[in-house]
Order: C-alpha cells, then sequence, then structure tokens
C-alpha cells in the first residue's frame, strides 16, 4: 500500500458516505489479527446498493493507485469484501452484519476516527 492506513480508510468510508452507505465503522486490528491491519465494515440498503458502493470504493482507491488484490461477493451482493491485503472492507445487506457480528468477533480491535466529509464537493 502506497499511501498510509488512515488516508485510505477516510478515502474509503468517504466512498461508503457518498453513496449513502449506513453505520461505517473501522477497526484497527494490527495487534489483533494476521489477516488484516484494518477492517471496514458497513451496510447497505439492498444487493444492487452494496454492489454500486464496492464500485464507488474500486473507483476512489484506483485514482490513488490502490487495487484490491481479491473481491467476493459481488455475484450475491448480500455481503461483500474487498480486499486490500492491510485494509478489508465488509458491506453487508441488512440483517446480515447482525448475523456475522464481526465487531464482536474483534472486539479487540481499537476504533479508528473516520474523517468523512459531509458536503461531498469539498473533497
Amino acid at each position: 500500500m502506497k499511501h498510509d492506513a488512515q488516508f485510505i480508510l477516510n478515502l474509503i468510508a468517504q466512498a461508503i458516505f457518498d453513496k449513502k452507505g449506513m453505520n461505517i465503522l473501522a477497526l484497527d486490528l494490527r495487534n489483533v489479527s494476521t489477516i488484516t491491519d484494518y477492517m471496514i465494515i458497513a451496510e447497505g440498503a439492498v444487493d444492487r446498493h452494496l454492489v454500486a458502493i464496492a464500485h464507488s470504493i474500486e473507483k476512489s482507491l484506483e485514482e490513488v493507485g490502490e487495487k484490491p488484490v481479491r473481491i467476493e461477493g459481488l455475484a450475491e451482493g448480500d455481503w461483500i469484501v474487498l480486499d486490500y491485503l492491510e485494509v478489508m472492507v465488509h458491506l453487508f445487506a441488512p440483517g446480515l452484519r447482525e448475523r456475522y457480528q464481526l465487531e464482536q468477533l474483534w472486539k479487540e480491535g481499537k476504533l479508528v476516527e473516520l474523517n468523512i466529509s459531509l458536503d461531498p464537493i469539498q473533497h
């Protein structure tokens, strides 16, 4: 990852917010997991909404030279994972987030403060 993690996390969170994604949460897992350093979890309204959010994240990160190493779930659309190695993004359809409770699974992770512009014109 060429950019610092906070920059990437904020870019992802902004892309989610701009597409009307909900309940955005970022966790610092550096001292907890060997899978990834950071995880962002968010929700969308329906499967097509999640796919649109995923594409928006991809586009935003591609513009700064970051490409995912793997994307899972685009065909199903109810749980999409974008893997950028140091940052992993989980997008859930309503109800699935509660079912899988990733926040509980990684509860030792520290919450990361995200800088999201409420006015998309500013970024």
